[in-house]
């Protein structure tokens, strides 16, 4: 059970969390954009107009890093300004709390004075996000006039994956570099100690978690915006994969939020906002 328990703590994350409030932003965040096709430059600007047309928008976040949630909330203002948002999704909503969201949403619409600690309650946000770097993402999808959609598995649905090692059907998704790429990310963030039938658990949850992302995001109102954690939405391990799978010739667009020096290309993203790493 602790082993179980361990290793769904990891993949919930594939990062430490930090507890730093997020800042509320003034105008475009810091960093550098990158669109990896010609290794151009873009503004803020830029690339919001770039992914405005996206049917489809994966955005991919260092979860611990306060830069990266200053982006997202800027760039969830900005692409409803720009466009009718058909629906956002997170990573960190379960199917367990859907109702729950839905209910503090349609409530939210009446704009009432609420503290966000209080919400925090009613949604029953889990504590392996911390709310003092999602509650302003979290309030403003909540606020926002379109649905916000659980892109996760609940618990129960990853033990049983956990313990069963089952792993998603598709061509690109059984892609064997991609599994061994996956694999080494995996490996990375547990310290390089891993034997074989714990892998093959992670892996079959990780490529579940992926699966079902991707599934949400087919099924969900659009233009829809997918927020998780950068290995789930990179091109060449993540939720792309699954997208081409089941649903061959639709296009997403690929943002990665990242600190410099992770050196990503076409491979893994379209764009890539380089920002320093958190605290500094």
């Amino acid at each position: 059970m602790r082993r179980w328990m361990a290793a769904i703590a990891l993949l919930a994350g594939l990062s430490a969390c930090a507890t730093q409030p997020a800042a509320r932003p003034e105008g475009a965040p810091a960093g550098r954009i990158v669109e990896t096709a010609g290794g151009g430059t873009l503004s803020p600007e830029q690339l919001l107009a770039r992914l405005a047309p996206a049917d489809m928008l994966l955005l991919g976040e260092k979860h611990d890093n306060r830069h990266h949630h200053r982006i997202e909330v800027w760039l969830a203002r900005g692409l409803a300004a720009s466009r009718p948002q058909g629906s956002a999704l997170l990573e960190m909503l379960t199917p367990s709390q859907q109702p729950r969201v839905d209910e503090v949403k349609a409530w939210l619409q009446g704009d009432p004075a609420v503290r966000p600690s209080r919400v925090q309650e009613l949604v029953a946000w889990q504590a392996g996000w911390p709310w003092a770097l999602y509650g302003e993402l979290a309030m403003t999808l909540l606020r926002a006039p379109y649905p916000l959609l659980a892109a996760n598995l609940d618990r129960d649905q990853m033990r049983a994956y956990y313990l069963s090692r089952e792993r998603p059907q598709g061509r690109a998704t059984r892609d064997p570099r991609a599994a061994s790429r996956l694999e080494e990310v995996i490996r990375s963030e547990h310290g390089g100690k891993m034997d074989d039938g714990m892998m093959a658990s992670m892996l079959a949850v990780q490529q579940q978690r992926d699966r079902r992302m991707a599934e949400r995001l087919l099924a969900a109102p659009k233009p829809a915006l997918l927020i998780a954690g950068a290995y789930h939405v990179r091109r060449d391990v993540g939720v792309p994969l699954h997208l081409a799978d089941l649903a061959p010739g639709r296009s997403a667009a690929v943002l990665v939020l990242a600190e410099e020096g992770a050196g990503l290309g076409r491979e893994q993203a379209d764009y890539v906002w380089y920002t320093a790493a958190d605290g500094e």
